[in-house]
């Protein structure tokens, strides 16, 4: 498979078999930041396949609607950014264990799901329900520069639904609601002096000590909600400090990343952080924040599409953070759908199987024709 001209703009064609488009839609490099060469080739395919559908750009966001005046509206949701390239693009096809495999940034995280979805988007032209497809930018940095929080705020009504599906990797199975996320620095302060002479100075990184060893004991809660478990996480994930090599630092900060159960609301989440460090000399800020998403597969519509996708299909917990939060948050049940193994996702060696692309194109086709 050969790198996409620079010169050309990108062309996708929705009638392309399942693969070829996924292989189309890797191929065009969109790393958060990146995203508009993709959005105007969505936006092309969709302006040109889709004649019953109303295609509306915001920055570099493409929305797709129909507007039958029926009963449901169901919205179809998926990013079109990446994590950045680690020498895995162009994108190839391997043959692995008797299984065909596509491989590149992007493949897993969540460009199948995004062919999935243009394929249908230009498809279900009769679908029961009004259909909303949203292509969107920034999903993975921070949740301030996520294009659907910007949406929210300026166009509440494009966001308004019954049910929601995120197209991301799930291996083709259902994963219900979310983990809440949050990020915290923890800075301690201490007394710059000379290496040589530590004794006339206090050692910021070494007050560290204390948050690294709580945080290595911490027990990790599993929450059991609706059936489903939720695996709580808390990490240190860099640790900052020092100028020179005979220097004792005077501050020193870590950054935690904290992982917790939708039941768990985001001041609950930031209150457990504190009570495991009460007792230090320490700064903590909130640096990022969002709340979790309970399953809601309880709800009619999410029982109509797990019914759509058949008996042999996985139920679980979404053991990430997605933006079925967000959909949650405005009250509408939201599930996780889409090919690709979430194990996989932000590695060197991502890669969707074929086969899911086609349980996941067949799945959601019954879904969209029941």
């Amino acid at each position: 498979m050969t790198a996409m001209s620079k010169q050309t703009a990108p062309v996708l064609d929705p009638h392309a078999d399942i693969a070829r488009l996924t292989a189309a839609i890797v191929d065009i490099e969109s790393v958060s930041g990146n995203e508009q060469a993709l959005a105007d080739a969505v936006e092309q395919a969709l302006r040109e396949h889709a004649g019953h559908l109303e295609v509306l750009r915001d920055g570099d966001t493409v929305i797709a609607r129909t507007d039958r005046g029926l009963a449901q509206r169901v919205l179809l949701a998926g990013h079109l950014d990446t994590v950045p390239v680690a020498d895995n693009l162009p994108c190839a096809r391997r043959l692995r264990e008797g299984r065909e495999e596509l491989v590149g940034r992007g493949t897993c995280d969540m460009k199948g799901g995004l062919a999935v979805f243009l394929k249908l988007a230009v498809e279900a032209s009769a679908a029961p329900v009004d259909l909303t497809w949203i292509f969107y930018d920034h999903e993975e940095v921070a949740a301030a520069d996520n294009a659907l929080t910007r949406i929210a705020a300026e166009h509440p009504e494009l966001l308004e639904a019954d049910f929601a599906i995120l197209g991301e990797p799930t291996s083709a199975g259902v994963e219900g609601g979310c983990k809440g996320t949050m990020k915290l620095e923890v800075t301690a302060r201490g007394l710059a002096a000379h290496s040589a002479r530590d004794w006339v100075g206090d050692n910021a990184i070494h007050r560290l000590a204390p948050v690294l060893e709580r945080v290595a004991a911490h027990e990790a809660r599993r929450a059991v909600i609706d059936g489903l478990e939720y695996r709580e996480c808390l990490n240190v994930v860099s640790i900052a400090g020092g100028i020179a090599g005979n220097v004792i630092p005077d501050r020193a900060t870590a950054l935690l990343n904290y992982r917790f159960a939708p039941d768990t609301s985001v001041a609950r989440a930031e209150a457990h952080v504190r009570e495991l460090l009460t007792g230090l000399e320490l700064e903590i800020d909130v640096v990022d924040s969002s709340g979790g998403a309970l399953p809601g597969l309880d709800n009619a519509a999410a029982r109509g599409f797990l019914a759509a996708l058949g008996e042999g299909v996985t139920v679980a917990a979404k053991q990430g953070w997605t933006d079925v939060a967000r959909f949650s948050a405005l009250g509408t049940p939201a599930v996780n759908f889409g090919p690709g193994d979430p194990l996989l996702a932000h590695t060197d060696d991502e890669h969707v199987p074929l086969e899911d692309l086609e349980i996941a194109l067949a799945g959601l086709r019954r879904f969209l024709s029941a």
